[in-house]
């Protein structure tokens, strides 16, 4: 029997974004419901009672099978659907895209995501009012720390974990290509940088994301160019 697939997201989630990448990667089809987390719906919060996305739902002989946010439905992908790994073959390249995964989702959302996005994007949904330039600013400033920390790695290493593409990867391209979206990302200054997203950004599981656009914020006009 198939498994039939659906993930509840939100498109210029981080998080809900590397499921995708995870999924598209490793080809597993897949249907889509996009959430308005925000609204708070019963119906989301019965699949996940904090409220957040992304949630994936597996459907197999009749068995329903709920998994909850970012970490647990990528470990359960890599469990389930080994092929091809996207944790690397070798401890240490494990390691190291774990490491990697987690310095985006709790280092970079917090000193760069808290403030752009929610200044640029969660404002705009929650009718929050205007963006601060002070945040905005601050958020600018911290990019420009990870970017530095990035164009180093890559300068040494294939991918940002070692010789394949992982989930580290992911991680930081889901949170770089929102950032991307909103047009404050300086790749002429980090060409090592600039290289691996163009890599990444070519590749099929990418194309979907770049389809994407939020109601009433355009996207930089190179979002979707994969020679930028």
């Amino acid at each position: 029997m198939s498994v039939v697939r659906t993930l509840h997201h939100y498109p210029l989630d981080p998080a809900s974004r590397q499921v995708r990448l995870a999924l598209g990667e490793k080809r597993l089809p897949f249907s889509e419901v996009i959430v308005r987390y925000w609204e708070q719906p019963p119906e989301f919060a019965a699949l996940n009672p904090a409220g957040v996305p992304p949630v994936l739902v597996e459907v197999e002989d009749g068995k329903t099978l709920v998994v909850c946010e970012t970490r647990a439905i990528l470990e359960h992908l890599e469990e389930r659907y080994p092929e091809p790994p996207l944790l690397g073959r070798e401890p240490a390249e494990r390691a190291e895209a774990r490491r990697l995964a987690q310095w985006f989702d709790r280092k970079f959302d917090a000193e760069v995501g808290g403030s752009l996005l929610h200044e640029k994007l969660e404002k705009r949904l929650l009718g929050l009012g205007a963006p601060s330039l002070t945040n905005m600013r601050a958020g600018r400033e911290a990019l420009r720390h990870h970017l530095l920390y990035l164009e180093k790695l890559l300068q040494t290493r294939d991918w940002l974990a070692g010789r394949r593409l992982s989930l580290g990867d992911m991680a930081a391209a889901a949170h770089l290509s929102v950032i991307d979206y909103l047009g404050d990302l300086p790749w002429r200054d980090f060409p090592a940088l600039t290289a691996w997203y163009m890599k990444l950004k070519s590749r099929p599981c990418f194309r979907p994301l770049l389809a994407d656009r939020q109601p009433g914020l355009t996207p930089a006009s190179h979002y979707a160019e994969l020679d930028f």
